[in-house]
């Protein structure tokens, strides 16, 4: 059987994904929280998991080096859509595919909510003040709710069409001033990835990083977005794990319990 690499199947993991060539490994594309739950019971050896199943197993698992997903300000697909403003929401629908981002929301808005587990879109909104929504299925809704792309991305708007759209990640930095991590890339502690393995995912994240606007031409046909959108959505990732990304981590960590 081939070593096993789990990846989630978001337009900002594409940039690492996109020219990535599995020989001596196969691939599992799946939610995080799946991809969570097989690197724990077995079914993978490595993958890319949310920070805070990292910091809630970190007895039991190790981090690659230098990979991270991260954003430093705004991330656009991890929103909360409101009926509200922000610090008025009371009710909560929350995305079924992430634990860390809604950790993040419960730490930003408050512990002292009613939240709830739903799958949906804004349709939610009939019967909540705001719904949490990630990866693609927040940047469709998000491009949806535009009625024209502006000439600048600093000029997007936060209320289109009446509803509150607040960007967890850059709430995160008007917080903390430092990158928010979404994502790590860990295995279990004894059982460190094949030197092959980690060659690859380095030399396709080169690549992927080197072509990012035929990435995001891609991926924006995939998501029916406009391409500006996009490419700016990937720009503004940060695929390492340096010393920002690191401090990122640790202030969630503490802020959490972690």
């Amino acid at each position: 059987m081939s070593y096993r690499v789990g990846l989630p199947p978001y337009a900002n993991v594409a940039p690492l994904s996109r020219f990535l060539k599995p020989r001596g490994f196969s691939l599992l594309h799946a939610v995080p929280t799946e991809l969570n739950r097989a690197l724990l019971s077995g079914v993978l050896e490595l993958s890319l998991v949310s920070s805070v199943f990292y910091l809630e197993h970190k007895d039991r698992l190790a981090l690659l080096p230098d990979f991270a997903v991260s954003v430093l300000g705004r991330v656009y697909s991890v929103n909360l859509f409101s009926k509200v403003p922000f610090k008025e929401v009371e009710r909560v629908a929350l995305t079924t595919e992430s634990a860390t981002s809604v950790r993040l929301l419960k730490l930003l808005l408050g512990k002292d909510r009613l939240y709830r587990r739903e799958e949906g879109g804004l349709e939610l909104l009939s019967h909540y003040d705001g719904v949490l929504l990630i990866g693609d299925r927040a940047i469709r809704t998000y491009a949806g709710l535009l009625e024209a792309l502006p000439e600048s991305v600093h000029d997007l708007p936060e209320r289109p069409r009446g509803v509150y759209v607040t960007d967890l990640a850059e709430a995160w930095y008007r917080r903390t001033r430092l990158p928010f991590v979404f994502a790590v890339w860990a295995h279990p502690k004894d059982a460190p990835p094949p030197p092959e393995v980690l060659a690859e995912l380095r030399r396709a994240r080169r690549e992927g990083l080197s072509r990012l606007g035929e990435v995001a031409r891609a991926e924006a046909e995939r998501l029916g977005v406009a391409w500006p959108l996009l490419l700016h959505y990937l720009w503004n990732f940060r695929y390492h794990f340096e010393a920002p990304d690191r401090e990122g981590l640790a202030a969630f960590a503490r802020a959490i319990g972690g």
